[in-house]
């Protein structure tokens, strides 16, 4: 985990992001195609802007729901658009994209008040890191979930269990998400599938509990630990002291 992040532990729901209107300035136009596409598969609505003063008269319009800048816009420093709207006490998250990925780069988008992503990315991890700052909102201090021996971090998607670093492909991070808002709390294959997966149950699907299967399994090798247990005929438990 890095240091600089603040952690806070979460029992709460949250709405989901989907539907959202994300500002993106990037002057790289086929980048910022890639972004759009990529934020519209995930039923977000995407306004790009090319220039600083673009950027700064459409987030000041206040309808974005979120940002994404790039770092560097012909010469102007990304930065400068969070600044001067965190002045104007404009809270909308942001995530700026740049080519440096030392930790005085990420601490300098702290300050400015945005999270940052370091270049080359994969657009699939930007639209992940975008709905997760939406689901936080304007809070920079909440980005970890805790549960017991459970940490994860929501901004640099990394799961740690007893220390150790758990390897996740995204469906299972986004699972494994689910059942850390909600320790203790039964979650039903109706649930998950709605909420997880997006979609209504059909009469029969048994890609709930492969999928939790595998995570068992990559949480706990040995099996030697009682993380997410069967509730016979329901779903599923995360418990909250193993």
């Amino acid at each position: 985990m890095n240091d600089h992040l603040s952690s806070c532990v979460l029992n709460k729901d949250y709405s989901k992001p989907s539907g959202s209107p994300i500002l993106v300035i990037e002057n790289d136009r086929e980048l910022a195609e890639e972004i759009r596409l990529d934020l519209e598969a995930g039923g977000h609505t995407v306004q790009i802007a090319e220039t600083l003063t673009e950027g700064l008269r459409a987030a000041r319009s206040g309808h974005a729901a979120a940002f994404v800048v790039d770092r560097m816009l012909q010469g102007e420093d990304g930065f400068s658009i969070i600044e001067a709207l965190r002045g104007e006490g404009n809270s909308t998250p942001a995530l700026v994209l740049g080519g440096l990925t030392s930790v005085d780069e990420r601490i300098a988008g702290l300050k400015a008040g945005c999270y940052y992503l370091a270049k080359p990315f994969n657009v699939r991890e930007l639209t992940a890191r975008v709905e997760v700052l939406l689901r936080l909102g304007g809070d920079l201090g909440v980005v970890r979930l805790r549960v017991g021996d459970l940490e994860m971090d929501l901004i640099d998607r990394t799961v740690r269990y007893e220390g150790k670093l758990v390897d996740l492909v995204p469906r299972e991070f986004k699972l494994l998400e689910y059942f850390m808002r909600r320790p203790g709390q039964t979650v039903t294959r109706a649930m998950l599938l709605e909420d997880v997966w997006n979609f209504q149950p059909p009469a029969y699907t048994n890609v709930v509990d492969v999928q939790v299967g595998n995570l068992r399994r990559k949480l706990d090798p040995t099996a030697s630990r009682r993380v997410i247990v069967s509730v016979r005929s329901v779903g599923f438990k995360l418990m909250a002291d193993h």
